[in-house]
């Protein structure tokens, strides 16, 4: 018997560790701050595509290009309100016990201005838009108008030049309004209209392959055995991925298994970045850390953050891939302040907050910490763990705990909503 052998002891598959487990330090980078996870992920992905679209259907995509104002607006000097325009000087000393009257000539309105001239003691019925006659600079709103015969009005209180909206206050003409890179919201695409746009200039949606993996992972609806989970990450992840603007490819799910992994990546194409759940921690299982490692291309792996810390960045035959914890928890707020960031070029949304309950720092780590805010106050949620999914649900934000700064009760703090 060979020394060393115990006859007890029956011959067993292979250790799956990998060799550089117990080798030296890969020459990749390791434990990278959250900033240089972006920034590394967002060198990876492609230069992205532009499109037009009518505004019609641009809610949520990003501009790509500066938009003109191809008008001023308003386009005319025009009333802010209904009432009479006169000329300012004419309606000096009219209160309410001493009003002055002046002569109505005529109407202008939005659409129809009028057409004459404003002379001394006289002026005009106009409404909110119209366009301010020749001869008036001011407004009286109709609550201080009191009629007096057909062509006659009283007004208790001056005219004001401050409800006049002058030609061109908004935007003129040729000025640069809207940059490249803002997100289309609601107003900005009211904005854009306004301008005199009729379809604008955007980002294609990068085209995200998403693949979950782990042998414990189960769809929905099935029956679950000792042991497996749902698979909550892949339906999570979509809807992020969805709401950043993005195409998703779905891939399903994987076991743990070097071969099926390996198939599934390979059904990734056309993508712009495959995005991955589970296997890239310390297990022996961790499949899918062991492929990228050993077969594929690495930026960095793990992150110094919590939740959220074994997550790898790599390639696989030019496509880049980024692989996200297995834990729920870890796998969106991942998602939430590396990933999206990176997708969108847009950081995290963040306010500053004081803090109710205490939050703890870790030495060498930030810490993104599930909190709650009530009357503009953010407190501890209490349960921390990287499984407790419910979490996310109910604490509704994240307070950002810098490596090793503790918060007191009382500090302000930066706080993410999710």
């Amino acid at each position: 018997m060979p020394h060393g052998t115990d006859a007890r002891t029956p011959a067993g598959p292979p250790d799956p560790y990998p060799a550089f487990m117990t080798a030296p330090l890969p020459p990749f980078p390791m434990h990278v701050s959250v900033q240089e996870a972006r920034t590394l992920l967002a060198a990876l992905l492609p230069d992205r595509r532009t499109e037009t679209l009518p505004l019609a259907q641009a809610a949520g995509r990003t501009l790509a290009g500066d938009l003109r104002a191809l008008v001023s607006h308003p386009s005319a000097t025009e009333s802010a309100l209904d009432g009479i325009a006169a000329r300012e000087a004419d309606t000096l000393g009219a209160a309410p016990h001493t009003p002055v009257r002046l002569h109505v000539t005529g109407e202008s309105r939005a659409g129809v201005p009028f057409t004459g001239m404003v002379g001394a003691g006289e002026c005009v019925r106009i409404y909110t838009g119209a366009p301010l006659p020749p001869g008036a600079d001011a407004i009286c709103p109709v609550e201080q108008l009191l009629d007096d015969g057909p062509d006659g009005v009283l007004l208790r209180r001056p005219a004001s030049p401050g409800d006049v909206r002058h030609e061109g206050g908004d935007f003129r003409t040729g000025e640069v309004v809207m940059t490249a890179g803002l997100p289309l919201t609601a107003p900005r695409l009211a904005l854009a209209a306004a301008l005199g746009h009729p379809q604008v200039p955007v980002l294609a949606p990068l085209r995200v392959a998403l693949l979950s993996t782990g042998d414990e992972v189960v769809p929905p609806g099935q029956p679950l055995t000792a042991g497996q989970v749902y698979d909550s990450n892949s339906v999570g992840l979509r809807a992020m991925l969805i709401e950043a603007g993005c195409e998703v490819i779905p891939l399903g799910h994987a076991p743990d298994s070097p071969e099926a992994l390996q198939a599934a990546i390979d059904r990734a194409g056309g993508a712009d970045v495959l995005l991955t759940s589970g296997g890239v921690s310390m297990g022996r299982y961790d499949f899918m850390r062991d492929l990228l490692i050993e077969q594929g291309r690495v930026s960095f792996w793990k992150v110094r953050m919590r939740p959220g810390g074994p997550a790898i960045l790599g390639g696989w035959n030019g496509l880049p891939v980024f692989g996200l914890p297995g834990n729920p928890v870890s796998s969106l707020v991942v998602f939430h302040v590396i990933v999206r960031p990176a997708l969108t070029g847009q950081p995290p949304q963040t306010l500053r907050l004081r803090a109710a309950t205490p939050f703890r720092a870790l030495p060498d780590k930030t810490a993104f910490w599930r909190a709650s805010i009530q009357d503009g106050r953010v407190s501890d949620y209490g349960q921390q763990g990287s499984g407790i999914l419910r979490s996310l649900s109910e604490a509704g934000a994240l307070v950002i705990v810098p490596e090793g700064q503790p918060v007191a009760a009382g500090d302000d703090v930066d706080v993410i909503l999710l």
